[in-house]
């Protein structure tokens, strides 16, 4: 009665197993419109927007836009300026003037792609939120900008898909 009940048991784990890998399962987007791969490491993550003649860039949001939103973007590096002075250049002009806004850090990043990572808070309509740019350089003035945001503790308990994501960007 025993070896049944273990087997029986053995058998309800291998399949819980195997749903709980189906429904966390990789994929893979890529478009005509665009001129990269990325992996996402979730089908929680959802693409909402792609480039068109007005806006040039790839959205995603996971579940609900407030626990993370993920912006992909082509950038254009100036001759001779630094992935680093790049990436503070930008979130000068495109956080800095967030409410609440507080400066985080700047890392080094090794991925497909090299570069640097920037990290900030803000608030959105009174609740903390946060922020973390992934400035990746394909070539000498190329760079992609994967700029997640999301509340402050959906983002941070998903840092290791962000991470995850901006290690599989790669140029097709």
């Amino acid at each position: 009665m025993t070896r049944l009940l273990n087997a029986g048991f053995s058998l309800l784990l291998l399949i819980s197993l195997a749903l709980s890998a189906s429904a966390f399962q990789e994929y893979s987007y890529t478009s005509a419109k665009v001129d990269f791969t990325v992996e996402f490491p979730s089908a929680t993550w959802k693409k909402t927007a792609e480039p068109d003649d007005v806006h040039q860039h790839t959205e995603f949001i996971y579940g609900e836009r407030s626990d993370g939103y993920l912006r992909i973007r082509k950038e254009v590096l100036a001759d001779g300026m630094s992935i680093q002075k790049f990436a503070e250049n930008d979130q000068d002009q495109r956080t800095r003037f967030l409410p609440g806004f507080v400066d985080g850090k700047s890392e080094p990043f090794n991925g497909r792609l090299d570069g640097v990572t920037l990290s900030y808070e803000f608030t959105q309509a009174g609740k903390p939120m946060v922020g973390r740019s992934y400035y990746l350089q394909a070539d000498k003035q190329t760079v992609y900008v994967l700029r997640f945001t999301g509340s402050k503790q959906k983002l941070i308990a998903i840092r290791n898909q962000t991470d995850f994501i901006a290690r599989s960007l790669k140029l097709k």
